[in-house]
């Protein structure tokens, strides 16, 4: 359920699959392997909208997909290099053979992600799952509302869910497999990690994948 999966580091994914290599938030990338046919941006945060990174695993060709309120912002970055996608949260896209939907991420009492923003998390439709990439947000009522096969969700706490959160977030919309994200370098441990792995029912597969 999780093959072709990756987490590079913090909320830096790479999906690979019969569509083509997607990036969400692509950050601290080792190498330069150009190879994305797709890069999701989820916010315009440093470390899931970096220029520098999105360089290092674009290619020709490469369409960005951001939200809205970044369209203006990827375009200048990108200086025409890059086809632009903006997107709004909520809605179902079709690009290519890859379908995809958006769901809103935003905090709901902390003041880092204010649903104002649009900013989004992905339900990424590939090989036959539905692979959901949460972005930076809370356990929201649109959260709970997401069915996936494959649900990739933030437990680091001080900007998002924290692991007990998640955990209960998952145990409700009850994915195949879920896999933490956001921790292990800007904020969170690996002890986060395993605390999520503990609060998340029996029957839902945990994997801690992250690389570093």
């Amino acid at each position: 359920m999780t093959e072709g999966i990756r987490v590079l580091t913090h909320s830096s994914i790479r999906i690979g699959g019969i569509a083509g290599i997607v990036y969400v938030d692509p950050y601290m990338v080792k190498d330069r392997p150009q190879d994305a046919d797709y890069v999701f941006v989820t916010h315009d945060h440093y470390d899931h909208f970096s220029p520098e990174d999105i360089e290092k695993v674009a290619k020709e060709n490469t369409v960005l997909i951001v939200p809205e309120k970044m369209k203006a912002k990827a375009e200048k970055e990108s200086a025409g290099r890059f086809r632009v996608v903006p997107v709004k949260p909520s809605a179902a896209y079709e690009i290519g053979t890859l379908a995809f939907e958006t769901v809103p991420a935003y905090n709901k009492l902390k003041p880092f992600h204010p649903k104002a923003a649009g900013w989004v998390g992905y339900v990424i439709v590939m090989d036959g799952r539905r692979i959901y990439v949460a972005g930076d947000t809370d356990a929201t009522a649109e959260a709970k509302q997401v069915s996936c096969d494959v649900a990739l969700v933030p437990i680091g706490g001080t900007y998002t869910m924290n692991a007990g959160q998640a955990a209960e977030l998952i145990n409700g919309i009850r994915p195949a497999a879920a896999i933490p994200t956001h921790y292990g370098s800007v904020v969170g441990s690996k002890e986060d990690a395993e605390t999520f792995r503990a609060k998340v029912d029996e029957g839902i597969r945990v994997e801690i994948i992250c690389e570093r």
